[in-house]
């Protein structure tokens, strides 16, 4: 009899101690990913159904870079995508965050780095003697162009290129007869290979399927950005040089220099520490298992997880201290 009312006494301890440790969790979490056709998208599929696994039965739906930010901020959802850089100008209320006082986002974890190509037609490069993004500029020529659509990661890094490292814009170079597209990783792929475009620009990671679709049944040539310009972006957002080194894809041969970036996880800083800390640490035990799914997560570690200069969640800190 003493020995079940002992055993009754460490059940109800421990109930008490893990409902206490899951005070103020929501009954479900919504996670922001990418657009279609990209690795956000298939990534953020495999990382909520490894959460609804581990930790608390989280959905998943279509985002971008910046409205993730800001959906987070007024918890129009709990956490999603984005990159470093632009956590970082909604912190500073520029460009696509002006007017907006961005709190409530933080970092939950640096994932892994994210690039920038410029593919261009091999034939339009070609006959135009275009070599770099400095020529495509500089030039006095129309240029088909297409990005990704406003709200994503990739369309707010392409037009802050055009601004800080050229010290141009849009409507500029509409005067110099460009035209804009603003589409899907598949939608431009196709538009480039139907010959539509004579130049599709977005982020993603270092190693992407998409850029391999388009490698498959495309002649392109993938346009250095210059340093001049890099610098300038890096000065304003935080953002560095990544290269591109040749046998990454068929088309490179040489070296090429882009803006390097980190795709990130921001999160509401108002969920509870030990929630996000279960997350975290979901993540990390399940890294190598979602790599199957995007092969860039292999990139997550301890010493890059927290990035220097942008507000992390107090849970996500704890953890990544305790794998260091």
């Amino acid at each position: 009899m003493r020995k079940a009312v002992v055993c009754l006494l460490a059940l109800v301890l421990v109930t008490g101690v893990y409902a206490q440790n899951k005070a103020g969790w929501p009954d479900q979490l919504k996670f922001m990913s990418g657009p279609p056709g990209g690795n956000w998208f298939a990534l953020g599929t495999a990382l909520s159904e490894m959460w609804s696994k581990s930790v608390l039965q989280t959905t998943s739906s279509s985002g971008g870079g910046v409205s993730n930010i800001l959906n987070a901020d007024v918890k129009k959802g709990d956490f999603g995508f984005t990159v470093a850089s632009l956590l970082g100008a909604a912190i500073a209320g520029e460009e696509d965050f002006e007017g907006k006082a961005v709190k409530n986002s933080v970092i939950m974890a640096n994932l892994y780095t994210q690039y920038t190509y410029f593919i261009m037609r091999k034939d339009f490069a070609e006959k135009n003697d275009i070599k770099s993004v400095d020529d495509m500029i500089e030039k006095n020529i129309p240029v088909r162009f297409a990005t990704l659509k406003p709200g994503t990661a990739s369309e707010f890094v392409i037009k802050a290129l055009f601004k800080k490292g050229y010290k141009t814009d849009y409507d500029q170079l509409k005067k110099k007869k460009w035209t804009f597209e603003f589409t899907s990783y598949d939608g431009g792929a196709d538009l480039l290979a139907d010959n539509h475009l004579d130049c599709f620009a977005f982020s993603v990671g270092k190693i992407a399927s998409v850029v391999m679709n388009i490698e498959s049944n495309t002649q392109f040539v993938i346009l250095p950005v210059g340093q001049k310009a890099l610098d300038a972006l890096a000065a304003a957002y935080g953002t560095t040089t990544f290269t591109i080194n040749p046998g990454t894809y068929k088309s490179v041969t040489v070296p090429i220099k882009t803006i390097g970036d980190y795709t990130c996880i921001v999160i509401r800083k108002d969920l509870p520490d030990s929630l996000v800390y279960e997350l975290n640490k979901a993540l990390w035990a399940n890294r190598d298992s979602l790599a199957m799914a995007v092969g860039d997560i292999a990139e997550l570690n301890p010493k890059e997880a927290l990035p220097a200069g942008l507000p992390s969640h107090a849970g996500s800190v704890q953890f990544w201290k305790s794998v260091k």
